[in-house]
């Protein structure tokens, strides 16, 4: 499987976040983050992210006559570079997109889902905007959101942090007007 198979199911996707940020975990551990997939699924899209290079066994350890093997990100590998994302049909794009908000349903559905999770404390937000932008203010708002969520991306689990999903989606509403002469 190429990069973009494997990161284009939900699964998958939500194995790939809980191993962001250098955790390193077991599948048994990836089980109790993800707890409303199977077990057996779980394990059996480790093994594909494995396969595919996407993951790294970091250690393994002998467990009740069983190997235990603790796996982190690649993050070399853990995302879609520019050259690939240009070469994707239309329908390539719509199935990615279609396996990031199958991932967001399925992550929100789970955080609803555990004691005590309350979506006004923790902040959760869903909104939508519809902005008016020109490639220029288009260009500087990405920079923007760049340069305010990149340096976040390196902070490593601690007990004072949550891990948050950000999902920046952005793409035309309708097509840009042609100036009349």
């Amino acid at each position: 499987m190429d990069t973009l198979e494997l990161l284009a199911h939900p699964v998958r996707l939500r194995v790939v976040h809980a191993l962001r940020g250098g955790r390193v975990l077991t599948t048994g551990q990836l089980c109790a983050l993800i707890p409303d997939v199977s077990k057996a699924t779980v394990y059996r899209h480790v093994d594909l992210l494995a396969a595919g290079g996407i993951l790294d066994v970091a250690d393994e350890r002998r467990v009740r006559g069983a190997v235990e093997r603790r796996y982190r990100l690649r993050q070399d590998r853990a995302g879609i570079d520019a050259k690939t994302a240009r070469a994707l049909t239309p329908r390539d794009h719509e199935q990615a997109f279609a396996a990031a908000v199958a991932t967001l349903v399925a992550e929100f559905g789970a955080y609803l889902d555990r004691d005590g999770s309350d979506p006004v404390d923790d902040l959760v937000g869903y909104r939508q905007h519809a902005v008016w932008l020109s490639r220029d203010e288009l260009m500087g708002l990405i920079g923007a959101m760049q340069a305010a969520i990149a340096p976040l991306l390196a902070n490593e689990p601690t007990p004072q942090r949550a891990r948050y999903l950000l999902s920046p989606i952005l793409f035309p509403a309708e097509q840009r007007e042609e100036p009349s002469h």
